[in-house]
């Protein structure tokens, strides 16, 4: 493909969520509400960790990354989307589209792998409780969570440069609310195999081993329960994995109908929907799910109420 063609594209426009203006200023005043929730709930996740001393443990060193990627994935995506709901001019720049698309790339995959250090870390607490904090050092942890985003900042870049070398030579129009890779791939006029291949390999390896890390560590974490004598024992170790498998289940369930399922059966309005949910929706329920039964987090805030 002649590159010449591709020269004159500068913007995207979304077509966005719906053209219905009655449903615009719903969706809009829904969607405020779930961002706003997502921004209070990650940042008042993040700087309570930080300001409770008793909550400086591996665990929750791992869940303030999480609610990092949340917090950033989320607001790479929201406030243009909720702008784009009242606003007549829905376009973003080439350049723009490629940086939101990145960096929501970047954090998806971060709370991906993030998800299965999590797992190896409650085995570690649970099979070994007394050299939890031994085998679970500081560095360690540190270390861990560099190599997650070094990896997903690899795998993004893969992805947008790919993308974005393509030729868009037709129209400008996103059937979406964001710049995501199958819309995008929908408008180029350039062979999109090596991006698909690209696609299914390297984001399909982070998945297999996630998933993969994810099963393994609890497996043995099954085991180590078994172990327990006390029934008082066993029933705790299980509560604490609960709201961990919840957050994959839900995290990771979304990620492989979005990016695995048949080509046959793609639909751009399923799949608005289905992204509105894992942008927008999971980095509000994450922080719920970890906090609201969680007792060392409700002694955190008693404490700080306390304070104040």
């Amino acid at each position: 493909m002649d590159r010449e063609n591709c020269s004159s594209l500068t913007e995207f426009i979304f077509l966005g969520i719906t053209n219905n203006p009655r449903m615009k200023v719903a969706l809009f005043t829904i969607f405020f509400f779930v961002y706003v929730t997502d921004l209070l709930a990650n940042l008042g996740m993040i700087l309570l960790i930080r300001m409770d001393s008793q909550l400086h443990t591996p665990m929750y060193f791992f869940l303030s990354h999480l609610s990092i990627c949340d917090l950033c994935y989320s607001s790479a995506i929201g406030p243009k989307m909720l702008v784009d709901l009242i606003a007549k001019n829905k376009s973003i720049s080439l350049f723009g589209c490629a940086v939101q698309f990145l960096t929501f790339c970047i954090f998806v995959d971060s709370e991906c792998m993030l998800l299965a250090v999590m797992a190896f870390d409650r085995y570690k607490a649970i099979s070994n409780p007394l050299l939890y904090t031994a085998h679970m050092s500081s560095r360690l942890c540190s270390l861990m969570v560099a190599g997650v985003y070094l990896l997903a900042i690899a795998d993004a870049s893969i992805h947008t440069t790919l993308a974005f070398r393509l030729c868009f030579c037709g129209s400008n129009e996103i059937n979406h609310f964001f710049c995501d890779l199958p819309p995008l791939f929908l408008l180029s006029c350039s062979d999109i195999q090596i991006n698909e291949l690209m696609l299914f390999t390297v984001f399909g390896f982070i998945e297999l081993g996630t998933i993969s890390g994810v099963l393994v560590s609890y497996c043995y974490i099954i085991l180590s329960v078994i172990k327990i004598r006390s029934a008082e024992g066993r029933l705790k170790a299980f509560s604490i994995c609960t709201f961990h498998l919840t957050a994959v289940a839900i995290f990771q369930g979304t990620l492989l109908f979005m990016n695995f399922r048949p080509s046959s059966s793609y639909s751009l309005d399923q799949d608005k929907m289905t992204s509105l949910f894992y942008t927008l929706v999971i980095p509000m329920l994450n922080p719920l799910i970890y906090s609201l039964r969680n007792k060392d987090v409700k002694e955190a805030l008693e404490k700080l109420r306390n304070k104040r």
